[in-house]
């Protein structure tokens, strides 16, 4: 991930980061069958640490994206990346 950091006077006086990172699922519950067609969600523990709530049909080792502004799910990260 690159972000960019303004320094003045040796101090930090802003960072960017970027608008969505793609991180992967450490651990949620598993989901049950059918789940799909309810639409809720459920926590799922990301591998920095982060915990989003994300629909129910993700499992552990998926990669999602986050929006950074937000801390919200932004979808399942492309497989390009």
């Amino acid at each position: 991930m690159d972000c960019s950091v303004l320094f003045w006077n040796g101090r930090v006086i802003g960072f960017e980061l970027p608008i969505i990172v793609n991180l992967t699922v450490v651990e949620v519950d598993p989901g049950l069958k059918g789940d799909t067609a309810q639409g809720g969600s459920k926590p799922a523990t990301l591998d920095t640490g982060a915990v989003v709530n994300v629909p129910l049909f993700i499992n552990v080792g998926e990669k999602i994206s986050v929006d950074t502004r937000t801390g919200q799910y932004a979808g399942r990260a492309s497989s390009s990346s």
